[in-house]
């Protein structure tokens, strides 16, 4: 993790609806457009996006909709975080990406479709169970990606 202070930061909490999209994308855009490139920002709508639906269909699929899922955005010179939090159960991330890779899939397979996108479109993509029973999906994204 990175240790200098962001330029901009901003939290939103939505209720477990997958319209919250519409607003959760809304409020993206006003932090993010002006601030990074329009194709930089696509890539990290893309993962948030399914970052979200995730936490709909399945981290809060058994949950009341009044259930919130946190969002927050902050933004440095060269790079993006975006955090998620749910009260799902939760799951081993390394391990089903390993699973989804092992078994070639494909971006038209409907499971894991979502985790691969935001694996493809992000820089770092990590998920941990909180000591307060929430999950954290961490997703960033660095403005000139390191070479692998």
């Amino acid at each position: 993790m990175h240790h200098d202070k962001p330029l901009k930061q901003s939290h939103l909490k939505v209720a477990t609806d997958i319209n919250a999209v519409a607003k959760i994308l809304a409020w993206f855009d006003r932090l993010a457009l002006r601030q990074f490139p329009y194709q930089f920002c696509v890539d990290c709508k893309v993962a948030l996006d399914e970052a979200f639906a995730n936490a709909v269909h399945h981290a809060h699929r058994h949950l009341p909709q009044t259930t919130p899922i946190e969002l927050e955005l902050k933004i440095f010179a060269d790079r993006l975080e975006m955090r998620i939090w749910d009260h799902g159960q939760p799951f081993d991330l390394p391990a089903k990406l390993g699973t989804l890779h092992q078994k070639g899939f494909n971006l038209l397979d409907e499971t894991g479709r979502g985790l691969i996108l935001m694996e493809q479109f992000t820089d770092e993509l990590s998920y941990q169970r909180l000591s307060d029973q929430r999950n954290c999906l961490f997703m960033g994204k660095r403005l000139v990606p390191v070479s692998h």
